[in-house]
C-alpha cells in the first residue's frame, strides 16, 4: 500500500474531504443555465488549482463548469496501458441544504444511536446496520442542520488523494490516468455535455458508492411519462355541471397508480412507478411520472399502465382529455458493460488486493456511468463510503475513505499488470 510522504505538503484526505463539503455545491432544480448553480464552480476552480499543483499540467475547467486532468504513464513498459478514469460529481442534493456545511467527527465509535449537535437530528442504528463494520472508527457527519456532502464529496476527495500518493511515491508504475470532476448529477445533468471522445478514456470509474467492497455494474432502465389532463374552467360560482377540473382528473389518477408498485414498497431488483411532481389548474395539470427497471423490456407494461389509467381517470370526469408522453431517460449499464469485461473484473481484483472480498451490485437509480457507458465509456461504480445520502442524517466512516482510495489505485496496478 502506498503512504504519504513523511514531509508531504499536501492536505490529508480527511482535511481534502471537509474543506469540499464546506463548499456549497447544492444543484438547483429547474434552472436553465448550466450548471444549474454557479457554486458549483467554486468547488471546480479549487479542484483546478490543487490538480495543477500535484502536477496534472493539463488539469482545466471547461464552459460547462468539467474538471478534467491527465496523470501520464510513467513508464515507457506502460505507454501501451489503456488510459482509465475515475470520475465524482461535485454537485449536491437539490432538496436538502448545502449550504455551511459543518463537518462533525464523531472518533472511535462505540455503537449505538449517533446525536447530531443541532436540531435534534439522531443517526438511528437500528436504521444503519451498517453502522456495526464502523466500530471502533471514525464517523463523520453534518452537524443536523445540513446533508454533509460525502455524495459526493466522499469520492472527490478519494480520487484526489489517489493521485497524491501516486505523485508522492515515483515508483508506483501506471499508465495514463484520468480524472473528470462532474457538476448536476444530482438532477440528472451530470454528463450532459461531456466530451466522451474528446476525454480519451478507454474505462472509468465513478467513485459514487456505498459499503465497502461493492462495485455496482447495473443501473435501473429510467423512462418519465409527462402525463397532461386537460378539464374546463367555468366561474365556480356558475360551475354546477359545466366545470371539468383537471386537477381532480390528475388526483383521481394518481390515487389509482398500484401502491405496490411505489418506491416506498418496493426493493432490490423491483422496479416502481412514482408521481414525483404535480402543477396545473383547473384548465390544465401535469402530472410527471417516474418510470424504472431493471430491464428495458419491464418499462413497456408500466408505460401502457400508466397510459390505461389516465385513460380511465378521464373516463371518470367525462369531457376531460389527456395526452400522455414517455421519454427515454438512461438504460442500464450492464448492457454496455458487458461489451468491455475488463472494467468490472479488473476493479474486482483491485477490491481484492486491498484484503476485501468484492460484492457486485445494483444501484436503485442511476448514476453518470449509466450515460456514460451508453455513450461509448464503459463505467461501472466503485464504493465511496457514503451513506444514509440526500439526508440530514448522512455519514462516511473514515476508514471506508482510506479503503476507496487504495481501491483506486490497486484498480490501476491491475490494469497496468494486465495491459502494458
Amino acid at each position: 500500500m502506498l503512504a504519504r510522504s513523511a514531509d508531504s505538503r499536501f492536505p490529508s484526505l480527511t482535511d481534502r474531504f471537509v474543506a469540499y463539503a464546506r463548499i456549497n455545491t447544492q444543484a438547483a432544480e429547474g434552472s436553465e443555465t448550466y450548471p444549474s448553480s454557479a457554486c458549483q464552480l467554486d468547488l471546480a476552480r479549487v479542484l483546478v488549482d490543487e490538480l495543477q499543483a500535484l502536477g496534472l499540467v493539463d488539469a482545466a475547467m471547461d464552459e460547462h463548469g468539467y474538471v478534467t486532468a491527465t496523470l501520464p504513464a510513467n513508464d515507457p513498459a506502460m505507454t501501451k496501458v489503456p488510459a482509465i478514469a475515475f470520475i465524482s460529481h461535485m454537485d449536491t442534493y437539490p432538496q436538502v441544504s448545502g449550504a455551511n456545511v459543518q463537518p462533525t467527527f464523531h472518533e472511535n465509535y462505540q455503537g449505538g444511536d449517533i446525536a447530531l449537535p443541532k436540531n435534534g437530528v439522531v443517526i438511528s442504528f437500528s436504521e444503519n446496520p451498517y453502522l456495526t463494520t464502523c466500530i471502533g472508527e471514525t464517523i463523520i457527519t453534518s452537524d443536523g442542520t445540513t446533508l454533509l456532502g460525502a455524495d459526493d464529496k466522499a469520492g472527490i476527495a478519494e480520487i484526489m488523494e489517489a493521485i497524491t500518493l501516486i505523485v508522492e511515491n515515483p515508483g508506483f508504475k501506471h499508465g495514463p490516468v484520468k480524472v473528470a470532476f462532474t457538476p448536476d448529477e444530482e438532477i440528472g445533468a451530470g454528463v450532459k455535455h461531456f466530451d466522451v471522445k474528446g476525454f480519451g478514456a478507454t474505462v472509468a470509474y465513478t467513485m459514487d458508492g456505498g459499503q465497502r467492497g461493492e462495485i455496482e455494474n447495473e443501473t435501473f432502465c429510467a423512462d418519465s411519462a409527462l402525463v397532461c389532463f386537460v378539464g374546463r374552467d367555468i366561474h365556480p360560482g356558475y360551475a354546477k355541471d359545466k366545470m371539468i377540473s383537471s386537477i381532480r382528473v390528475a388526483a383521481d389518477f394518481i390515487a389509482m397508480l398500484p401502491k405496490d408498485m411505489a418506491p416506498e414498497t418496493t426493493e432490490g431488483m423491483e422496479g416502481y412507478l412514482h408521481p414525483i411532481t404535480m402543477e396545473g389548474n383547473t384548465s390544465s395539470t401535469s402530472v410527471h411520472v417516474l418510470l424504472r427497471d431493471f430491464d428495458a423490456d419491464g418499462l413497456v407494461p408500466k408505460a401502457k399502465l400508466v397510459k390505461e389509467l389516465a385513460a380511465k381517470a378521464c373516463a371518470n370526469w367525462p369531457g376531460s382529455s389527456v395526452d400522455v408522453e414517455i421519454k427515454q431517460f438512461y438504460r442500464n449499464m450492464k448492457y454496455d458493460l458487458e461489451k468491455e469485461p475488463r472494467a468490472v473484473a479488473y476493479a474486482m481484483e483491485g477490491i481484492r488486493r486491498i484484503g476485501i472480498e468484492p460484492k457486485l451490485g445494483s444501484i436503485r437509480g442511476g448514476t453518470d456511468g449509466s450515460n456514460l457507458s451508453a455513450q461509448g465509456l464503459p463505467t461501472p461504480n466503485i464504493f465511496t463510503g457514503e451513506q444514509s445520502f440526500h439526508s440530514f442524517t448522512e455519514w462516511v466512516c473514515v476508514k471506508d475513505m482510506e479503503l476507496a482510495t487504495q481501491t483506486i489505485l490497486q484498480t490501476i496496478t491491475v490494469w497496468a499488470e494486465k495491459e502494458s
